[in-house]
């Protein structure tokens, strides 16, 4: 009898340990997003006010203004794009009052313009605005998105106690491999679970911060929560840029240009968004979007910066009198941009030959005292001499001069 105990415990022992055999690995789809991605997203403007006319619109506004032409190609729907409860099958529903067509319908719609898809869901068990989150449904889900025929997946961090970060996004990581349709992943967790050091394998980008204001620098306190001025989520983090690159992005949010702020302040929340690398993701109306709101984001000498082929992000070499100096290494030189920070116009007098551009991160570097490079003034789209002169400008209050230096 004593025998036979020890043979069904050895056997027992056997089997149940042979549980945890298997080591799921991450499985994002690689080489969707090798530059930045550039597109518009709903929540900035609209929150959960969205439905088909409103996509429809803004498919046909980006090719007939030229903005798909200059790179912006998703439409993602975020937040309350489905009803309130999934179907007695646990599928979502996507409100048949916002898209009495159907979603696929308006995917198909999208793609007949030339453009890509996104929707948005949540790691938790309901998203930021109350409806359905996938925690539990990862894998049908997956599914359901890969039938939609969905190019992108923002992916929310609301309502998740009891979950790690890096385990839930990874299990949606891997359903959407499984599902077998590419989709770009993105990661929305606020950067609180510092996903820049793991979600490598897992997304092609993820948000750094919190919620964008429009606004240069303030901070708009909600009580458990705040939301930021461009330039306080650009402050955020330290030395994470050696995290990003092609493929692999930090993501400093929607943008906020056209909502509200100085064309000053528009221009140099762009320029700082080309110059980190970031995705290009406009969150304005663009129904009622001005012709400066325009030009600024499709500016294609700025959208060349962000979407240079080395991928790196950009760093603040220096500030001299309240103007910041942030650098950028590219793959046909470096791109140089000044950020007036004071509240009146200042003068920017830059003498190359004093300085030495060093990116540690990435192992770049430049001396201009035996360097020569051209300048051009890429908001000004002209020649600008050459780095054998000190550059000197007035530059206005929270206003930028980019610069791209070639030899």
């Amino acid at each position: 009898m004593i025998k036979k105990i020890a043979l069904f415990s050895l056997y027992a022992g056997m089997a149940f340990g042979q549980g945890n055999t298997h080591n799921l690995k991450a499985g994002k789809f690689d080489g969707l997003a090798m530059t930045p991605p550039m597109g518009w997203n709903s929540w900035n403007t609209f929150e959960t006010h969205i439905d088909e006319n409103l996509v429809k619109e803004t498919a046909d506004i980006m090719v007939k203004t030229g903005m798909k032409e200059a790179g912006y190609t998703y439409i993602v729907l975020d937040d309350g794009w489905m009803t309130k409860e999934r179907d007695e099958n646990g599928n979502l529903v996507p409100d048949p009052q916002k898209f009495p067509s159907g979603m696929k319908a308006l995917v198909d719609y999208v793609h007949s313009k030339g453009l890509k898809f996104g929707l948005y869901n949540c790691a938790g068990i309901q998203t930021c605005a109350g409806y359905p989150g996938t925690r539990g449904y990862e894998y049908q889900d997956a599914r359901f998105y890969a039938a939609l025929d969905i190019d992108y997946l923002k992916y929310d961090w609301c309502n998740t106690q009891g979950i790690t970060a890096k385990e839930a996004y990874t299990t949606m990581s891997n359903a959407l491999k499984t599902a077998g349709k590419p989709i770009v992943f993105s990661l929305c967790e606020w950067g609180d679970n510092q996903p820049w050091e793991w979600a490598k394998p897992v997304g092609n980008l993820w948000r750094i911060s919190g919620d964008i204001s429009p606004c240069f620098d303030c901070e708009d306190n909600h009580g458990t929560w705040s939301s930021w001025g461009f330039m306080k989520i650009v402050e955020m983090r330290k030395d994470i840029r050696k995290y990003s690159g092609p493929d692999h992005w930090n993501d400093f949010d929607m943008m906020e240009v056209g909502d509200g702020m100085t064309n000053n302040e528009d221009r140099s929340h762009f320029a700082m968004w080309c110059m980190l690398a970031s995705p290009l993701i406009a969150g304005n109306d663009f129904r009622k979007m001005s012709p400066e709101t325009l030009a600024i984001l499709s500016n294609k000498n700025m959208i060349s910066i962000n979407q240079d082929a080395l991928g790196i992000q950009g760093f603040r070499y220096s500030v001299i009198d309240g103007v910041e100096v942030w650098v950028k290494p590219l793959s046909d030189g470096w791109a140089v941009t000044f950020l007036n920070r004071n509240a009146s116009t200042s003068t920017v007098n830059f003498d190359w030959k004093k300085h030495i551009f060093n990116d540690a991160d990435f192992g770049y570097s430049v001396d201009f005292s035996n360097n020569q490079f051209k300048i051009r003034d890429m908001w000004k789209n002209k020649e600008a001499g050459n780095t054998s002169k000190a550059f000197t400008a007035n530059l206005e209050s929270h206003n930028v001069i980019t610069l791209k230096l070639t030899k």
